[in-house]
């Protein structure tokens, strides 16, 4: 596998959303990558930290412009296994991250169903990246829930 595909970032953020399910978390694992190199790594913890805002595109922000040093992740990507929710959307769109890659769609709560414009206008989104196993993640904790 190369290791710069857009799968093997994408299996980075599904490592992470498997992290969250086991902390009993909704399974959602993001990733954000500068060059070749990932830069910060989070999942869910909004049980965790008792926190509505605790997603894991909200915490890879967090992370990678800490790691950076600066506000803006324009020459970023950002892998997250599902379609990021209006909130999300909003802080990737403050972010300036240029690329947001995403494996499954949120039929419910995916920012696309609600707006297009929160993103930066020069941001390039791709998704369907991983699809089946994205998806797969969130139907077996919620199954298990059930």
């Amino acid at each position: 596998m190369n290791p710069f595909s857009d799968e093997y970032f994408m299996k980075q953020a599904l490592a992470e959303a498997r992290l969250a399910a086991e902390e009993d978390e909704t399974p959602v694992g993001a990733v954000i990558v500068c060059g070749d190199r990932i830069i910060a790594r989070a999942h869910n913890q909004t049980e965790r930290l008792n926190d509505p805002t605790a997603h894991a595109e909200m915490l890879a922000i967090t992370s990678a412009t800490g790691a950076l040093g600066a506000k803006y992740l324009t020459d970023c990507r950002l892998y997250v296994t599902v379609e990021p929710c209006v909130m999300c959307a909003g802080a990737i769109g403050w972010s300036q991250l240029s690329v947001l890659i995403y494996g499954a769609t949120d039929e419910k709560r995916g920012f696309t169903r609600f707006t297009h414009n929160a993103l930066h206008p020069k941001t390039d989104v791709r998704n369907g990246i991983m699809e089946a196993e994205c998806a797969d993640e969130m139907k077996k904790f919620f199954k298990n829930k059930r």
